[in-house]
């Protein structure tokens, strides 16, 4: 790769944070103030956090690249040191071009100025001259469809306005290198579709983009290359797109392997409930380690404090497929009321069949779904729920013929019926005799 072809060029980065942890533990605001009275001069424990670490990697012009990896691996925190927002701790990046960044919403954005003036702002900021600005307001304007609101403070949007003004100032500037971070989120489903379909122009018109998102539907839609951080280190690296997603869905693990999640501590603990564990067990109860095969029954299995008896308690969970799209939903009070399962206050266990029969080969991802019902989450998908994963293996069918695997996220054995029709008079077999014509 020439030095004339590169966008992005990351050499030994590492980010390192101070954690300071007291040792002793105070329950109210008063307790901490009089401690720090009686000994202003304790010490604290300090520890170092490398947010990322050792991390190098060349981006060319025009590449689109996803970056992926669970929550925690340090995917926002390389966006930020890449937008010049964060300063690394170690190692060097280079850029090569004008960076347009979207990472949460309000990112750039003066809060008192309006949405006029913060376009105006960020285009000053990348550098554009007033009049270049001038020529893509408009367009801007038009995407995010805040034009009756233009001339109004920005700290008056709603975080869905926020994001739309957001994103069209970014993805319509006149920048050589776009960087996404997972905020399409805010937005309600007509608009990410139309940002994926704007991100997809913009990638087709040569200029490099990072993205970072859980969707990996939109990362094999969008991606031509994507980088799998873990715990703040480069695990993989590929333009293999579909290998890449795989390996993120189904984790590091030894291959055949079934993950599970037990609560390291009181993590999701809220007043009604507090998830403990997720994992998928046999007829037995037992855990299940290996490959799921089908025609194996099987379970997944939830365990949880219940503190508070809530109608409006919601635990389940959602099924991903290995392309990263959403298979289903399920929780436990799907059925009728007076079909839900009794649950008393203490340790409650609920377990639900899997639907293994209809599931195809390959990876598939479990993210706890749990919700006080149109209030809160505990365990949202795809965001901060815990996951597990595992690898489901045929047969697919009982054909002596057709036993390959099939496209798409399920592959159900459905029943099928032969239905003969008497045939008309004249014509055996279906077929026409000969010197006869059609009506």
């Amino acid at each position: 790769m020439s030095a004339s072809d590169i966008a992005i060029s990351v050499r030994g980065l590492g980010k390192a944070y101070t954690i300071t942890r007291d040792q002793e533990q105070h329950i109210t605001l008063a307790e901490t103030i009089l401690s720090r009275l009686k000994n202003p001069l304790k010490q604290f424990n300090k520890e170092t956090f490398w947010a990322l670490k050792d991390l190098s990697f060349e981006i060319k012009k025009g590449e689109v690249v996803g970056i992926i990896g669970r929550n925690g691996a340090g995917k926002s925190t390389l966006l930020k040191v890449l937008s010049r927002i964060t300063e690394p701790t170690t190692g060097e990046v280079d850029l090569f071009g004008r960076v347009g960044s979207l990472l949460e919403v309000g990112t750039g954005f003066h809060p008192e100025l309006t949405g006029r003036e913060n376009i105006f702002l960020n285009g000053a900021i990348l550098g554009m001259a007033k009049s270049e600005i001038r020529g893509y307001f408009d367009a801007i304007v038009d995407f995010a469809g805040v034009e009756k609101f233009l001339d109004t403070p920005v700290k008056r949007y709603s975080s869905g306005m926020y994001v739309r003004l957001a994103f069209a100032v970014a993805a319509h500037l006149s920048t050589e290198i776009l960087i996404i971070d997972e905020v399409l989120a805010v937005g309600d489903a007509e608009f990410q579709k139309k940002c994926l379909s704007k991100m997809s122009d913009v990638a087709s018109a040569g200029r490099t983009v990072l993205f970072v998102s859980h969707n990996m539907n939109a990362v094999q839609q969008l991606c031509n290359r994507v980088i799998r951080l873990v715990s703040g280190r480069l695990d993989s690296d590929t333009a293999d797109v579909r290998a890449g997603v795989l390996g993120y869905l189904t984790g590091s693990g030894p291959a055949g392997s079934v993950a599970s999640w037990v609560n390291p501590g009181n993590k999701f603990e809220t007043q009604d409930f507090i998830p403990q564990s997720v994992m998928i067990v046999d007829e037995a109860g037992q855990q299940i380690t290996d490959n799921l095969h089908r025609g194996t029954p099987c379970f997944v299995e939830i365990t949880g404090t219940l503190r508070h008896p809530n109608a409006m308690l919601k635990i389940g969970y959602v099924l991903i497929g290995s392309d990263g799209a959403q298979i289903y939903e399920s929780v436990h009070t799907d059925a009728a009321m007076e079909d839900w399962p009794r649950i008393a206050p203490g340790l409650v266990k609920l377990r639900s069949p899997l639907p293994i029969d209809q599931l195809n080969e390959g990876a598939h991802h479990l993210d706890l779904a749990i919700s006080i019902h149109g209030f809160k989450w505990i365990c949202e998908p795809r965001k901060s729920a815990p996951s597990i994963t595992f690898n489901v293996m045929g047969p697919l069918s009982d054909s002596p013929y057709w036993r390959e695997r099939r496209e798409g996220a399920i592959a159900p054995q459905l029943p099928w019926s032969a239905i003969t029709e008497a045939e008309p008079a004249g014509e055996p077999n279906g077929k026409l005799l000969a010197g006869q014509v059609l009506a």
